[in-house]
């Protein structure tokens, strides 16, 4: 199998899908694979690395695509990129389905077969490979770095010669997989730390990382459907949810809000009232940004200061740590790789409850 390793285009994307170590064990498995020139730079994999790792290093985009049977990418092609993949062959990236109509089309028409990495299952199978909670877990930790950086005052509690200084309180609106990274490393740098979630599974998990979980009576187990996401609430649930938040969020210095429902807009869960509450010098660091923002005010790509109050629409941030971003997506892609190797030879198997469900494109048919 000849996998095409490809360079990221999109603005200010630094991550590179497979590194050399992951190279070296497909290429130890008998496959063939070839890096674009300059595709790891960014992420401070260079090109000789790659070749020690037995990869052949193509000069441009053209020449790497040429003959592939694979091409790994971390964001979706653009439509330039997609003339290069050869007909028939797979493409594995974060495709962002909803909004890939038009790419979705062109790949169809050249009967690329498309495997999009968010539709990976929850299932304890698939763990390895989802690369949503792999980036979720840098964006976590790299939003409270962030945070901490633009606020006025320390995050953890300092005895000095000078006076005593009070520790910061962080809150953490949605308890999954960025949401728990952000709460462990706001505890890590000393900050008083609380939780909120809709699903009731999230209030242990709070609780074990030393935070206080908020509690409202809208947590229930319907709030949570069979993948674990939360679902979308009622008008009513919104509205006791939105009162919860409000009664905590006034007194925080750093929020920082991770809610998703997958498929839709994010929920918005801090209103423009909201933040006129929070004291001056609050942060609040929105990691739903990129799908309309848990905060009214969120402006994605941009930081917006409201009454003394800095809202910051983080978009990408796993972009940001390309190292060990680009090192944890490049092994939920190879596990994904050698799961897709059946007796030697590649295969998709649309029965294949992994497979299958990440299938956005087969033999010139969109799948969903």
């Amino acid at each position: 199998m000849r996998i095409c390793v490809a360079a990221e285009t999109a603005p200010r994307e630094q991550r590179v899908a497979l590194v050399p170590d992951s190279v070296a064990k497909l290429v130890k498995a008998g496959h063939e694979v070839v890096v674009q020139a300059g595709a790891g730079t960014a992420a401070f994999f260079d090109d000789a690395s790659y070749v020690a790792a037995g990869a052949t290093i193509a000069p441009d985009g053209a020449l790497a695509h040429t003959g592939a049977h694979v091409v790994v990418r971390v964001q979706r092609p653009s439509e330039a990129e997609i003339a290069l993949i050869p007909e028939g062959a797979t493409l594995v990236a974060m495709m962002a389905p909803a909004s890939a109509g038009p790419l979705v089309e062109q790949l169809t028409a050249r009967k690329v077969t498309v495997l999009s990495l968010e539709l990976v299952p929850r299932i304890t199978r698939a763990q390895s490979m989802d690369v949503l909670s792999s980036q979720a877990t840098v964006a976590g930790y790299k939003a409270v770095l962030m945070g901490a950086s633009m606020l006025p005052r320390f995050l953890p509690m300092l005895t000095t010669a000078a006076g005593s200084i009070t520790p910061a309180k962080a809150f953490v609106i949605g308890a999954g997989v960025a949401g728990l990274q952000a709460l462990a490393t706001a505890r890590r740098l000393g900050a008083v730390t609380s939780g909120f979630d809709v699903r009731p599974a999230a209030a242990e998990q709070v609780k074990s990382l030393g935070a206080t979980f908020v509690q409202s009576e809208v947590v229930s187990a319907a709030a949570e459907d069979k993948g674990g996401y939360a679902k979308a609430q009622s008008d009513d649930e919104a509205t006791r949810t939105l009162a919860t938040i409000a009664k905590h969020i006034k007194d925080q210095d750093l929020v920082i809000t991770t809610a998703s429902i997958p498929g839709r807009a994010a929920p918005r869960l801090i209103t423009a009232e909201m933040v006129h509450s929070m004291r001056p010098g609050s942060v609040i660091l929105d990691l739903a940004a990129e799908t309309g923002g848990n905060c009214e005010l969120t402006k994605a790509g941009e930081t917006v200061t409201v009454g003394g109050v800095q809202i910051v629409g983080a978009t990408n941030l796993p972009a940001t740590m390309p190292t060990h971003a680009s090192q944890m997506y490049s092994r939920n892609v190879l596990t994904l790789l050698q799961h897709l190797v059946k007796d030697g030879a590649f295969t998709i198997d649309l029965a294949d409850e992994i497979t299958g469900a990440m299938t956005l494109t087969h033999d010139g048919q969109v799948r969903r």
